[in-house]
């Protein structure tokens, strides 16, 4: 049994008068099967319904048309295109550079940055810069990166172990979070605290004034 189960219409469909074939396979406008019926009885429901007739699948034998508001229906497109492309995550690699003597001052502060970059669910890619003597003693670098991805393991793994490049030693941390859990989780916060502060306004504005206390 032939089952229409819906599909992406394309940019321009064929509707109403731009139909050219006999019969169609018309489905309604809550996806029922209504069955293979001339053009012109597809075309009278549509002026019932006070609906558009869109060719759904031009290519199957007889076409496919669907009973909709079309004009609602590309309104509707368009915004999820839009919101999609809003919420569409990019891959993005943020880079953080220390030196193998750091002093723990400094380590902190480049510790918050990473944490701050892994938690927004983007990879930190951590670069030790060894300079002079420095070059000669590479397991300060190792201990140093494996301190760091040991102090941020709840946020993110090593996602490639160190190793040397010339004067550098690097490593890349990713994060455990996806980007699109990140941007929600984003928003979420964002939300409950807009919320928050409209929740003090009112209970400010409706705050009575205190009662002048008796002689």
């Amino acid at each position: 049994m032939w089952c229409y189960r819906g599909g992406s219409i394309s940019a321009e469909p064929r509707i109403n008068d731009r139909i050219r074939v006999p019969e169609v396979r018309l489905v309604g406008p809550s996806g029922e099967q209504v069955g293979i019926v001339p053009l012109a009885k597809a075309l009278e429901l549509a002026q019932e319904y006070d609906l558009d007739l869109v060719e759904v699948a031009a290519n199957a034998r007889p076409p496919v048309c669907k009973l909709m508001d079309y004009g609602k229906f590309k309104y509707e497109s368009a915004m999820k295109a839009r919101e999609a492309r809003k919420n569409q995550a990019h891959t993005v690699i943020k880079e953080m550079k220390l030196r193998p003597k750091i002093d723990p001052h400094d380590y902190d502060t480049k510790k918050g940055h990473v944490v701050r970059f892994l938690k927004q669910g983007d990879k930190v890619k951590i670069t030790i810069m060894f300079r002079g003597r420095e070059q000669s003693r590479p397991e300060l670098g190792y201990r140093l990166l494996q301190r760091l991805a040991e102090d941020v393991q709840d946020l993110g793994f090593v996602e490639s172990n160190p190793k040397q490049d010339g004067r550098n030693m690097i490593m890349v941390l990713g994060p455990h979070k996806k980007k699109t859990e990140a941007m929600a989780e984003a928003r979420e916060a964002q939300a409950a605290r807009k919320a928050e502060r409209q929740g003090d306004r009112s209970a400010q504005a409706g705050a009575s004034p205190e009662e002048p206390a008796e002689a």
